[in-house]
């Protein structure tokens, strides 16, 4: 793992929900997920049997990774190793994200989300035209 160390005088967020996070400091593995139903309708109606992800294809396919097929070398020199910040300001952090000072050496991130618009029918499709 790379050896920086990360200075930030100071960190602002007004918000972090749905299972972000905030983490000062080293890690090893950093696995973010979220799912999400979006539904949009024109009325304001809810049906308690709602929601159920495995409905929806969405959520089970798997991801195609296409490997790298590239040859490539990558040397680093950190002439200073230091990374220094005055200020971090963020308005918010929402749905498995993560703003992370420090050192990591995999991160694997993923969100799905599936959204829905519900239309109420127009005039002229109830008529039949």
């Amino acid at each position: 793992m790379f050896q920086r160390t990360s200075y930030v005088d100071q960190i602002q967020i007004n918000t972090i929900s749905f299972s972000s996070s905030l983490q000062i400091g080293d890690s090893s593995i950093i696995n973010g997920f979220s799912r999400a139903l979006a539904v949009q309708r024109e009325t304001e109606i809810f049906y308690s049997n709602e929601g159920n992800f495995f409905e929806y294809k969405v959520f089970s396919r798997p991801i195609p990774f296409l490997p790298v097929q590239e040859q490539f070398s990558c040397e680093t020199f950190n002439h200073h190793p230091i990374i220094k910040v005055g200020k971090i300001d963020i308005i918010g952090i929402s749905s498995s994200s993560l703003l992370h000072v420090g050192n990591s050496k995999n991160i694997s991130m993923e969100a799905r989300v599936k959204h829905i618009r519900q239309l109420l029918p127009r005039e002229d499709e109830q008529i039949g035209g």
